[in-house]
Formats: structure tokens, sequence, C-alpha cells
């Protein structure tokens, strides 16, 4: 069993939530206790003495980062010296009042789960209002802009601009990756490069900019986020291109034969599932892709080894 060790001892509840904040930004898990009440994944009383504990196996680290975010001055105050998310904020052109509301967008189910406390919350609740959202808004967006496409039209090229491969793309244009708040199981399997996990950051956040500046900031946005999406429908016209069938016919002109398209695996719960799919041409792997639905799993894999092949 795993030994605890006192890391920080202080007097002052809010010092001791902000070190607590700071552990639990570097995927360290920490423990609270006061003289008189023993350990307890809560807050104490303002007057009593606070001890910060993690696992014996963490405390050199947890020390490292204290030290790191301790002022100059002699009272040796632990403040926050920089905010993690300033980045992030920069590269989205939006600043939050509430920043409580990026880090819990931020926030996976994975680190929820970790926190003994029970105060930390995952971004699944903002996932889904901002899928609703991303929705509403490029709906509005595609009957302004085509007002002469159809009804089957719209609908097509909506999907295609609010799927899984699409809003994850968006993701990494932004490096919302290096921002997830994981679990450490999910740190060590990938999780930052993850389609599905960041296509729900990527909604998270757009619910995060709503619940923060409102409707217009959020449609603002969207609408500067997906500006050269929705121009690329008007050149090309109806988005969701069948890539399916652009690659088996640029296959066959090559005489490499059919693609070979297999399920590898599916992620989450049967309310929202994410399905992991590859292609492979005479045995070798090509491409893979992870969607809401195998189709369109196949087609974003079928996109991806026509981008490869075209640069081959």
């Amino acid at each position: 069993m795993s030994e605890f060790v006192t890391i920080f001892t202080g007097s002052s509840d809010v010092e001791a939530r902000v070190v607590r904040g700071l552990l639990e930004a570097h995927g360290i898990v920490s423990f609270v206790a006061s003289e008189s009440r023993g350990v307890w994944p809560v807050s104490v009383g303002r007057f009593a003495e606070v001890r910060i504990s993690v696992h014996a196996e963490e405390a050199d680290e947890a020390r490292r980062i204290i030290e790191s975010h301790k002022r100059t001055e002699s009272s040796g105050e632990v403040v926050r010296l920089r905010d993690e998310f300033e980045p992030l904020q920069r590269t989205i052109g939006y600043r939050f009042r509430d920043r409580g509301l990026l880090e819990h967008a931020m926030t996976h189910t994975s680190r929820a789960n970790e926190d003994v406390s029970g105060g930390v919350r995952d971004n699944e609740s903002m996932e889904f209002l901002g899928d609703a959202l991303l929705g509403f808004v490029i709906a509005d967006a595609l009957f302004r802009e085509f007002p002469n496409s159809t009804e089957g039209e719209k609908s097509k090229t909506k999907a295609a601009l609010v799927s899984t491969a699409t809003l994850a793309r968006q993701a990494e244009r932004l490096g919302l990756g290096e921002h997830l708040l994981l679990g450490r199981g999910e740190e060590k399997t990938g999780g930052r490069r993850k389609q599905a996990l960041l296509a729900d950051g990527y909604e998270a956040l757009l619910a995060a900019i709503y619940l923060d500046g409102g409707i217009e900031a959020a449609r603002a946005f969207i609408l500067r986020e997906f500006a050269s999406l929705v121009a690329d429908v008007g050149v090309h016209g109806v988005a969701g291109q069948d890539y399916k069938s652009a690659l088996q016919e640029l296959l066959q002109s090559r005489d490499l034969g059919l693609p070979d398209y297999r399920l590898v695996s599916t992620i989450g719960p049967d309310h929202n599932k994410q399905f992991h799919v590859a292609v492979a041409v005479r045995g070798e792997a090509l491409a893979e892709a992870i969607g809401s639905s195998k189709k369109e799993a196949e087609q974003e894999a079928a996109k991806v080894a026509l981008e490869k092949l075209a640069n081959s």
C-alpha cells in the first residue's frame, strides 16, 4: 500500500486550495488534513493548520511544482505565477471572465474520476451543450449562405462540418490537446492525440465560451473558426464527398486492387460510441480514423488515405 508524504503545511485555506489546484493541473492527486480532523478530501477551517499530502513516489515532483510557483518575497506564499490556460486564450482569441469554465471544459472524465474529493467535474455536460450550439450555428450559416441548396444538401454538408473528424482537426489546429486535463491512464495511452477526445474537448470549449460570453460571443467564434470550411462548400460544392469511391477509383487506376476496411475498436458508451477504422491496401495499413459511425470513420480513413497517396 502506497505511503503518503506531507509536502506542504500552512494555515490558509485559500493557499491550500491553490496548492491543490497546482498539483491537480500536473496530474498529482493530493489530500488535505488538519490537526483536529485527520485526512479529508475537502477544505478545512480558516485557522486550523492545513497539511497537504501526496503519494510518496510523487513527493519530490510535488515539491518542485510548489517551489516553482512561490513568490520570491519573504512571505513565501504560493501563488499562481502563470495561468496555464493563458496560451489557449491567446490562440482562440477569447478571454474568459470566469476561467473556471475553461478549466471545466478541458477536464476529461479520466481526470475527474481520479479526484477523490468529488469536487472535480468532467466536461461531458458541456460537450452536450457545445454539440447543440455548434449544430444550430452551422445550420443557420448554411441556411443563409446557400439559400438555393436543397434540404438534403444542407443536411449532408452540416453533418460533414460537425463530424468528429472535422472537430478533431479544428482542435488540432488550436493545439487543444496540449491543454486537456487527463487522468494518468488516458495520458499514458496518448489521449491528447485521440480524435474522440479532441472533438469532445472542442465542443466543450464552445459551450464554455457561450456560458461565459453569451450566444453572440459563441456565434462569432464558431463562424470565425468555420469560415474557410463554409467557403470551401461554396467553391467545391456540397461537403461530404464520397472519399471511399474516390479511393477505390484511384487504387484501381494504379492496379493496386480494392481497399480493405477493418474495425479496429469501438470507444465510449453506447449513447456516444466512436468507431476506430483502418483501411489497408494489399494487406498494408494505409490510414486510420475515428467517427461517430462506421460509415463516417471509413469515409474519413479513405480521405486520409487519398491525401497520403496524393503526396506519394
